[in-house]
């Protein structure tokens, strides 16, 4: 099998259709039929399930996609390596995060890093904790955003560290002014988010003997923390979640010193592209420099 045998494969996975594989990779159907045809009689067994509604991948094929975008990622990292020793700063990355860091980082870290480095081009893939670890193991992404809790055995960077506040509708009153006991949350109803969104908040809970699970099935920190405006209860979050947001909630912080520890996370640390290294580089060094710069125990989104 060629490296072209490889992007036919991964165009018709991501496309879905032969037609529009044909199209992105600028050939002919034909010749992206011919490809997939040569590459199952090689295999001994069919890649791709062809149906009226479009074409997705066997089981068979979808135990090679990993395998097969390594490939595709290696010849990207070698034609990286090529373009530096020439003197070019060029290439890709793609970077994998949860919704808090996409929202509260990436508008400054692009702008800044792509100021500096104006050939790489930047693709940020926003996700569940789940979605990014899986798309980090997959090839999916070159780095990831993730909590140390869901990094799993890939290899990581710590970058940041954000403490659990609480989320409460405008005008709650807690017992003591300006905070919130483990005692009060137990006597409240919560909103929730599905298991594997927040998977600090969840062992936080569970380390506290909280109820981890209400009667929401929330995916995303926005929605959540409408629906404690609403009045349906209070929501835990690190406090990264509401530092940039003005919904006319209360945050409290808590009687108890817990952290979320943010990572930078990739599959392989020591192969890297070079455009991927200075990504890496560049964020842990803002991050950390950041972080030394703010003020500790401040929590910015309420007035009390």
């Amino acid at each position: 099998m060629t490296l072209l045998s490889y992007q036919v494969f991964m165009a018709v996975a991501d496309q879905g259709s032969f037609q529009k594989a044909a199209q992105a990779l600028q050939l002919t159907p034909s010749a992206v039929s011919h490809a997939v045809a040569s590459m199952e009689e090689e295999l001994g067994s069919p890649l791709f399930v062809r149906s009226r509604r479009g074409v997705s991948l066997t089981n068979y094929g979808k135990e090679l996609f990993p395998y097969i975008k390594n490939v595709l990622n290696s010849d990207e990292y070698l034609q990286q390596a090529v373009a530096q020793f020439n003197g070019l700063q060029k290439g890709s990355v793609r970077l994998g995060t949860f919704n808090s860091a996409c929202v509260e980082w990436m508008p400054g870290l692009l702008k800044d890093f792509q100021r500096e480095y104006p050939n790489v081009r930047v693709e940020i893939y926003q996700g569940t904790y789940d979605d990014v670890n899986r798309w980090l193991r997959d090839g999916i992404v070159d780095l990831g955003f993730l909590s140390l809790l869901s990094v799993g055995d890939l290899n990581y960077e710590p970058v940041y560290e954000d403490r659990i506040v609480c989320v409460t509708p405008k005008g709650f009153k807690t017992k003591n002014p300006g905070y919130i006991t483990i005692e009060e949350l137990r006597t409240q109803k919560f909103v929730t988010q599905m298991e594997g969104c927040d998977a600090d908040v969840s062992t936080f809970m569970k380390k506290y003997g909280l109820p981890v699970r209400g009667n929401s099935y929330i995916i995303d920190d926005m929605s959540s923390i409408a629906l404690v405006m609403g009045g349906y209860g209070l929501c835990l979050v690190p406090e990264l979640v509401i530092r940039s947001l003005n919904f006319p909630v209360d945050v409290y912080p808590l009687d108890v010193d817990e952290k979320r520890t943010i990572v930078l996370a990739s599959l392989h640390a020591a192969v890297q592209a070079p455009a991927v290294q200075k990504m890496r580089d560049y964020i842990v060094t803002r991050l950390r420099a950041q972080k030394d710069t703010e003020q500790p125990g401040k929590v910015r989104s309420t007035d009390h």
